[in-house]
């Protein structure tokens, strides 16, 4: 990686954006604009909002973080007059596969992955154009929110922006592959973060490799796609995996919907700190 104004630029995308330079089309047909780290900054701001929104109703024990975060069919919110039952998707909270996405309660969470989101997504947003880079960060958020759903417990809620991020790494090193740049580099790193999701407690590697595969899947459309009929092949390939994406979450909600809440007793949990028992009903990072 080496330093840019905003960001970080990898070997490979400086690589391919130099051969174009003199067209008005970026090398996988997005549109050249003046201001290439625009959305990138648009999604950094919507996730500091949305975590000082929840810093200032409560943080920790914050029902604006419980209402955004994604649980696949309950979870339970906890203030001085005891336990509240709050829906999950499975029950009407469709939003919550998106908004998790822009989720955080702890601030070194909000703080590794918006690091993250500033080191990888100017890169992405330079070489694949604006359409294309928040299609490639909306598709893997959603897929993140499918690997949850399918593979985490159905009453924990999970939050975090990782799942997209992984998906952004994971471009990053598709198109390193495509132009001959270090994508061994991008592996190892990839890599270490990978043994940390599954190292340490509380991380959602179902977001984490749902997000990755999303973004490995959309970057081999982006990059791969002929020139005849591209921008179709491209966005019509990440739409198709949104839908499938979508579709598996509708499956699983459905089949959620049917199931009895646990037998009571239900774990004893302080107000000030809600997320603090057992595992059935913690929020999880992503």
């Amino acid at each position: 990686m080496r330093s840019a104004s905003v960001g970080f630029q990898c070997p490979s995308c400086v690589k391919e954006g130099a051969r174009s330079v003199r067209t008005a089309k970026l090398p996988y047909g997005g549109a050249r604009v003046a201001n290439p780290t625009l959305v990138t900054m648009i999604l950094l701001g919507i996730n500091v909002a949305v975590w000082l929104a929840i810093t200032a109703d409560g943080g920790t024990g914050s029902g604006l973080a419980t209402t955004l975060g994604i649980t696949p069919n309950y979870t339970f919110r906890f203030d001085e007059g005891g336990a509240i039952l709050v829906d999950g998707v499975a029950h009407g909270a469709w939003w919550q596969v998106i908004t998790s996405v822009f989720t955080h309660v702890q601030v070194f969470h909000i703080a590794l992955n918006m690091i993250a989101l500033y080191m990888f997504g100017p890169p992405l947003e330079q070489i694949l154009g604006r359409v294309r880079f928040l299609t490639l960060y909306v598709v893997s958020g959603v897929t993140g929110s499918a690997g949850v759903m399918l593979f985490s417990g159905a009453y924990g809620s999970t939050v975090g922006a990782s799942g997209a991020i992984f998906g952004l790494l994971g471009a990053m090193a598709v198109i390193a592959f495509k132009t001959g740049g270090a994508y061994q580099d991008l592996l190892s790193l990839l890599g270490l973060n990978l043994v940390i999701t599954f190292t340490i407690p509380h991380i959602s590697w179902q977001g984490h490799l749902g997000g990755l595969l999303g973004g490995v899947l959309v970057a081999l459309a982006m990059v791969y796609a002929p020139r005849r009929g591209r921008t179709l092949v491209q966005l019509g390939s990440a739409a198709a995996l949104l839908a499938v994406a979508v579709g598996l979450i509708v499956v699983r909600a459905n089949d959620l919907k049917d199931q009895d809440l646990p037998a009571a007793p239900y774990p004893q949990v302080s107000a000030s700190s809600p997320h603090l028992g057992t595992t059935l009903w913690r929020t999880t990072r992503v």
